[in-house]
């Protein structure tokens, strides 16, 4: 019923409990969940994850945070996506929160994973913190749109939604929507169209209420559709169902 379009299962707090978060998920009627790549030493993790249960997907890709990790070319993304558990090129984009100084490596990290996403034909896992204006900008001069993809555990604008939408992107919620302070957000949450949403975990983060400061997890994504449905006043079945039709035909697999 339920999918988490992006978690970190390779993650120690997960990884070393990886029996109990998949029964949990069961539990939970979340059927499938996205492993998202952060660097490239670790990739062999995440892919093995995916490679070892049916309802595991992973993506390829380093976060923008990670700045002493081996830095990724167009030709090296392509060949690691070339097989079909990686439905992804991400998580990338830019973070102008944690790191400070000149970042331009950020940026032309970015334009790499757009230009494989684009070569590839899989879609982009965008993160974006403080960085909006340059994130939009980016993406429309490497024409991220031609791969399409996702805002990943979107914090920001109803305008920067509108823009990202209008490259063919989706947006999406993680426990954040659920934080009571959360209020902007949530008013972006009841306006975007329901064909443009995504739901997610983030997890081992951003725990949703009412498990704040716990250890994230994928069988938790129901309470994002919960907080989602409550807002918008329509059943949680509804955004499960919608926001699992939207994730199978963003990343282009078929359900197992």
């Amino acid at each position: 019923m339920f999918i988490d379009s992006h978690c970190h299962l390779d993650f120690p707090e997960l990884a070393e409990n990886l029996p109990h978060i998949l029964a949990n998920m069961a539990a939970n009627q979340v059927t499938h969940a996205l492993c998202v790549s952060v660097d490239l030493p670790d990739f062999p993790k995440v892919r093995a994850l995916a490679e070892a249960h049916s309802n595991l997907f992973a993506s390829v890709g380093v976060h923008p945070d990670y700045q002493d990790t081996p830095e990724p070319t167009v030709a090296e993304l392509v060949k690691l996506a070339d097989h079909p558990r990686i439905v992804a090129i991400g998580e990338t984009g830019l973070d102008y929160f944690r790191l400070k100084g000149d970042l331009e490596w950020q940026r032309e990290r970015f334009r790499t994973h757009i230009r494989a996403a684009r070569e590839t034909g899989k879609p982009l896992i965008i993160h974006t913190r403080e960085a909006a204006a340059d994130t939009l900008r980016i993406m429309q001069e490497e024409d991220a749109g031609e791969a399409g993809g996702v805002m990943h555990c979107f914090t920001e604008s109803w305008e920067v939604a509108a823009q990202a939408m209008e490259l063919g992107f989706y947006i999406s919620f993680s426990g954040i929507v659920t934080f009571k302070k959360a209020l902007a957000l949530k008013e972006v949450a009841k306006r975007i169209p329901l064909e443009r949403m995504l739901i997610e975990t983030d997890s081992p983060y951003l725990a949703p209420a009412p498990f704040r400061g716990k250890t994230n997890e994928p069988a938790w994504v129901k309470h994002v559709a919960e907080e989602i449905a409550r807002l918008r006043e329509i059943p949680v079945e509804e955004i499960g169902k919608t926001t699992s039709i939207n994730y199978f035909k963003l990343f282009k697999h078929t359900f197992e």
